[in-house]
C-alpha cells in the first residue's frame, strides 16, 4: 500500500496510488441525509454528468449523489429481491442486477423501468440453488445467480452469470440473445465465479473470474485469448476511455467460503489494482492490514471511474464479514478517490 497521510490546514487527507494513478481520499464522502441508510453499497457507476448512483441494500436501493456528494433522490423502493450489479450506459440507461431475482432489470436514469433481461424468481438449471458455486454441475441458460454487465462499443450487452452458473451471455442492446460460453472449472475458458465484466474500446472481453483469482480475456464471440493471475479474487473490472483498466479485489481476509483458506497465511486483503491492456501493473493501493481506515479496504465489490478520473469503489462489508463481527458496524461500504494528476488521463 501507498499511502501518505499529511496536514492541510485543519483538514486530514489520506493519499494512495502511485505515479499517474494517485488519489486523494475524499473525507466523508457521501453526505448522507439522515433519513437514508445505505446498509451495504454492493455497487457504483456515474452518469454522463458525473452523478453517482449507489446500489445498496438498504430501503431505498438507487441512491444518486452530485459529485461532491451531496444527496439528490432515490428509486427503485420494492424493485429488487437484492442489490448486486449496477452499469450506466452512454445514454445515461442503468442496467441492474439483481442476483436473488435471477435478472437484469434496464431504467431511464430517473427510474422509469424499460426492460428485463431474464425471468422473475426462475433460475436455469446448473445444479446449484444457491450462491454457492460449488455446487454448479453443469453450465446453463440465463441465469443463475448474476452478477454484472458491461456494454460493448456497439451497444451489445455482455452478463457475468455468476455465482450459480459458470457462463458469460451477450446479448443485443434490445434483449435477444446472441451466444453463451464458459463451463465450471479452472482451465482456459472455464470459470468460478465469473463475477464481474468489462468490454474494452475494440470489444475486447475482461471476465474476473473470481475464485480463480483471474482476469480472463475473450473476443467478442468467446474465444479465449489469455489471462492475468495478479490478482486476488477479483470482484469487478473497469476500464476507462484511456484504456486504463481498474480491478477490485476481494483479498482473502473477507467473504471466504466456508472450508476454504487463503493460500498463503499472510495472502492480501482487498486492494485495488490498475493494469494497462497489456496486463503490466501501474498502481496498486489498499491490502486490508488497516480495512477500515481510509484508503484501505475490507471487501471491495465494485469499481467506477468517471469521466474526471475520479476512482469510486463500493464493498460489501456487512455480507463479507461485518454481520459476524469482523469488522465495525461503522466501516466504510463506499469511498471516492480524487486523482490527482487528472491531466494525464485527458
Amino acid at each position: 500500500m501507498t499511502a501518505e497521510t499529511f496536514a492541510n490546514k485543519n483538514q486530514r487527507a489520506v493519499e494512495v496510488g502511485e505515479k499517474a494513478f494517485r488519489y486523494r481520499v475524499a473525507e466523508n464522502w457521501p453526505r448522507l441525509p439522515p433519513e437514508l441508510n445505505l446498509i451495504e453499497v454492493t455497487a457504483v457507476a456515474t452518469d454522463s454528468r458525473n452523478r453517482v448512483y449507489v446500489f445498496n441494500r438498504g430501503t431505498h436501493p438507487v441512491a444518486i449523489f452530485n459529485p461532491d456528494g451531496t444527496f439528490k433522490s432515490t428509486w427503485g423502493e420494492g424493485v429488487f429481491a437484492r442489490a448486486h450489479g449496477i452499469t450506466i450506459g452512454p445514454d445515461d440507461a442503468v442496467y441492474c442486477v439483481d442476483d436473488l431475482d435471477h435478472t437484469v432489470k434496464k431504467f431511464s436514469a430517473d427510474g422509469e423501468f424499460l426492460m428485463t433481461l431474464g425471468t422473475s424468481g426462475h433460475f436455469s438449471d446448473t445444479g446449484a440453488t444457491s450462491v454457492d458455486y460449488r455446487n454448479i454441475q453443469r453450465a446453463g441458460a440465463p441465469f443463475n445467480f448474476p452478477t454484472n454487465l458491461a456494454i460493448s462499443p456497439c451497444g451489445d450487452l455482455y452478463v457475468a452469470d455468476g455465482y450459480g452458473n459458470a457462463r458469460i451471455h451477450r446479448f443485443t442492446a434490445d434483449g435477444e440473445l446472441l451466444l453463451s460460453w464458459g463451463e465450471p472449472g479452472d482451465g482456459p475458458g472455464q470459470f468460478h465465479i465469473p463475477h464481474g465484466i468489462a468490454v474494452d474500446h475494440s470489444g475486447i472481453i475482461y471476465v474476473a473470474d473470481r475464485e480463480n483469482s483471474r482476469i480472463q480475456i475473450f473476443t467478442a464471440e468467446g474465444q479465449y485469448v489469455t489471462a492475468w493471475n495478479d490478482v486476488a479474487r477479483p470482484c469487478e473490472v473497469f476500464i476507462d476511455h484511456a484504456s486504463n483498466v481498474y480491478v477490485a479485489e476481494l483479498g482473502f481476509r473477507a467473504g471466504m467460503w466456508s472450508d476454504t483458506h487463503p493460500p498463503t497465511p499472510d495472502a492480501t486483503g482487498g486492494r485495488m489494482s490498475v493494469f494497462n491492456l497489456q496486463g503490466e501493473l501501474q498502481s496498486r493501493w489498499g491490502g486490508g492490514e488497516t480495512p477500515c481506515s481510509p484508503g484501505d479496504f475490507f471487501a471491495p465489490h465494485d469499481v467506477w471511474v468517471d469521466s474526471d478520473g475520479d476512482v469510486y469503489v463500493s464493498e460489501v462489508t456487512m455480507s463479507a464479514g461485518g454481520n459476524r463481527g469482523l469488522v465495525s458496524p461503522d466501516c466504510h461500504t463506499l469511498q471516492k478517490f480524487i486523482h490527482q494528476s487528472k491531466e494525464v488521463l485527458r
